[in-house]
């Protein structure tokens, strides 16, 4: 089973080292770590290039401004078996991928995504909730989560065959998560597993917001979009 680690990157020199090295330190020889930089002007690029790993491909001098369509890039040069998102300024937890591996090894579906619960930190790395799941009120149900995402991307890894009807990512879909997993829970089987496999940083910098909010007439207008390329991309199956 080969693993590919997609990181989509901006300015994220800070943190980024200690999230290599945590991501680096549990993939074999055969698995890969796959950065798309969007146009970092800080030391982003310089940090990943000084590990002279020759699992990192690193993909850089992009200019999407714009998470989803890094993330995408990333995506579309994985060649593994199971794909994994990383956030840059996240730290994986010593036993991330071996949880991967087992549930993956344990199902022959052919479209399967996995959320994996975390403890989320500070900027210094101090505890602030011991559960994303719960802070997010997070599970499985195509219209809890098409009004309030709770597929968190650094949380998620899915098979290949999810990523292969998976792209290319509609332009006007809300969040690339998001996508990944509303188009699992259509086509096939998605799972939150509670075992805490990451320390999710929480900071200035950081897109998450865990507060849930009204939505203004604009979420609403993608949340149909992203209605209409759900079951447009189903029926291709």
């Amino acid at each position: 089973m080969r693993i590919s680690v997609c990181m989509a990157t901006h300015n994220g020199e800070r943190f980024i080292r200690r999230q290599l090295e945590s991501i680096l330190s549990q993939l074999t020889t055969d698995d890969e770590l796959i950065v798309s930089d969007d146009s970092s002007t800080d030391g982003t690029v310089g940090i990943i290039k000084g590990f002279g790993d020759g699992r990192i491909r690193l993909f850089p001098n992009n200019t999407f401004y714009s998470p989803i369509f890094n993330f995408e890039n990333a995506l579309k040069h994985a060649g593994g078996d199971v794909i994994v998102l990383a956030d840059q300024d996240d730290v994986w937890l010593d036993n991330k991928v071996a949880v991967i591996r087992k549930k993956f090894a344990a199902k022959p579906r052919r479209y399967y995504l996995i959320a994996l619960d975390g403890y989320v930190i500070d900027e210094n790395e101090a505890i602030i909730s011991d559960s994303i799941f719960a802070r997010l009120n997070a599970g499985k149900g195509f219209w809890k989560n098409i009004f309030n995402n709770r597929y968190l991307g650094c949380c998620l890894a899915f098979s290949r065959e999810l990523l292969e009807i998976a792209l290319p990512f509609p332009r006007r879909v809300p969040m690339h998560d998001m996508w990944l997993g509303q188009l699992c829970e259509l086509a096939g089987e998605t799972e939150f597993v509670e075992e805490k496999t990451i320390l999710y940083r929480k900071h200035g910098a950081s897109l998450t917001d865990f507060k849930i909010r009204f939505m203004p007439v604009t979420q609403i207008k993608r949340r149909m979009f992203l209605l209409y390329y759900l079951l447009s991309r189903k029926h291709r199956l």
